[in-house]
């Protein structure tokens, strides 16, 4: 018989039988029992069988008697008897299925009859084998199903090993690049870094490794549904759709050169601002009355609308162009479309003019710094009745809280004074009236009618029941 040895190595031939017999390898005679004989002989010889074809063969003769014979050869598998190294196995191939990421290993099988099996191993590409094998088969097939989906290369060989516990040299590497399935990371630091109306509002997030794009998706609130409204190459990304003053949530997902979208990032909430002030207040009229003025508007149709401002000052002249120089100003709701100015009626001239401001507080007046002002003059309502001179009394009148429809006054002590007399001016009779007597130098009059001026004189009151001349009139307005 003629059979391949693949590595060769220590084998043993043993004979048995009776009669003659003679075994040769390859030609070359290695047992020699040719003899006529009635009883049973043997013979065994150890010796290496180089690698590769080699043919045995057994001759025998039956001269008398009962013809027997065997014949075995055995490898040898001590390991201080083998120590050769089995074959490197050969026809190693690869094929890699992408729908289930597995790869599918064969090779042929070697020829050595202590073979006990075959190890795999994988590497990543650019780096060696590990010491330990990914796995053990005594066939000539392996499926890979552990790779990972990352779009990574990776390289397979095949090593066999026999019952001494030779391994051979591995064989040619054979290569795979496995699908990518591996999402990248979800992008952080998602933020707002501009929300001006003219530019749209612009988002910035965290550069994500293996990230080629990003989508942007928006929805109307937290919650979804989320749509997506761009892509874009840069950890950054302009929304010039959305509508200003409008609330969306906002979120971001990181995409691979393989189409991987990671999860979505964590929402955001803002709003494109609005950069739109309001159109002027129309129809401002100003109607002096007895405590100041009583402004009228138009409503203002703005539909973010969020309060009026009303302005009043005095009037300075440039030449023949007339301005407002504004220190006071009142801020109203949207459903307000008048209000009464209180002041001190002197007869000065007045100015006003009504601002709109929007919910994201932008103002017409601001932006165009032309505003429809209106003028009007004071009534006077100041008593006629004049002021002795050389009265010891100096009164002041003060309004002493906003919302109080009250006034305090106060007056400078008199020397020998055993009271004081209190008088307040009553536009029906026009004349000064009697309100109170008091020992102190201060009164409070209260439960007075709102936005209405009120005028006052005191004197001071002497044991011998004489009475000063009034000091100068004070006056108030009750809020």
């Amino acid at each position: 018989m003629t059979r391949d040895f693949g590595s060769g190595g220590p084998f043993s031939l043993a004979v048995r039988g009776q009669d003659g017999m003679r075994v040769y390898l390859d030609g070359s005679r290695r047992i020699d029992l040719w003899k006529n004989t009635s009883s049973t002989v043997w013979r065994t010889v150890n010796l290496t069988v180089p690698p590769g074809k080699h043919t045995l063969r057994v001759d025998y003769v039956n001269w008398t008697g009962t013809a027997a014979v065997s014949f075995t050869y055995t490898p040898l598998t001590s390991a201080t008897a083998d120590q050769v190294k089995p074959l490197v196995p050969a026809g190693l191939a690869v094929s890699y299925d992408r729908t289930t990421g597995r790869a599918q290993l064969t090779w042929a099988r070697n020829k050595e009859m202590d073979l006990s099996g075959y190890r795999v191993y994988r590497r990543a590409q650019g780096v060696a084998f590990p010491a330990a094998p990914l796995a053990a088969t005594t066939g000539t097939s392996y499926t890979d199903s552990t790779l990972p989906v990352t779009g990574a290369a990776y390289a397979y060989e095949v090593r066999a090993y026999d019952k001494a516990g030779n391994t051979s040299y591995g064989s040619a590497d054979v290569a795979v690049t496995t699908v990518d399935r591996t999402a990248p990371a979800v992008p952080g630091g998602l933020q707002v870094t501009d929300t001006s109306e003219h530019d749209g509002l612009r988002l910035g997030w965290n550069p994500v490794a293996q990230a080629v794009s990003y989508r942007v998706y928006r929805a109307p609130g937290a919650d979804g549904p989320f749509s997506l409204i761009g892509s874009t190459g840069e950890p950054s990304f302009r929304d010039g759709t959305g509508t200003p003053g409008v609330t969306y949530a906002y979120r971001v997902s990181a995409v691979d050169a393989a189409g991987n979208a990671s999860a979505p990032s964590v929402v955001i909430m803002d709003r494109r601002w609005d950069d739109t002030p309001p159109s002027a207040v129309t129809g401002l009229t100003v109607t002096p009355t007895g405590y100041g003025f009583h402004l009228a508007w138009d409503a203002n149709p703005t539909p973010d609308l969020a309060r009026y401002a009303v302005y009043a000052g005095r009037v300075i002249s440039d030449e023949d162009l007339k301005a407002c120089e504004v220190y006071a100003a009142e801020w109203l709701s949207t459903d307000t479309t008048s209000y009464d100015y209180a002041t001190l009626p002197d007869g000065e001239e007045r100015c006003f003019f009504i601002d709109a401001v929007d919910d994201d507080w932008n103002s017409h007046y601001e932006w165009t710094r032309s505003p429809n002002i209106v003028t009007a003059t004071e009534q006077d309502t100041t008593p006629s009745v004049p002021a002795p001179e050389g009265a010891p009394i100096s009164l002041d009148a003060t309004v002493p809280q906003r919302g109080l429809a009250q006034v305090e006054l106060n007056w400078n002590h008199v020397a020998d004074a055993t009271g004081y007399q209190v008088y307040r001016w009553n536009p029906q009779t026009t004349a000064y009236e009697k309100l109170a007597q008091t020992t102190q130098t201060t009164y409070v009059d209260a439960g007075l009618t709102e936005g209405t001026t009120h005028y006052y004189r005191v004197t001071a009151l002497y044991a011998d029941g004489s009475e000063s001349a009034p000091g100068a009139d004070g006056a108030a307005l009750a809020p």
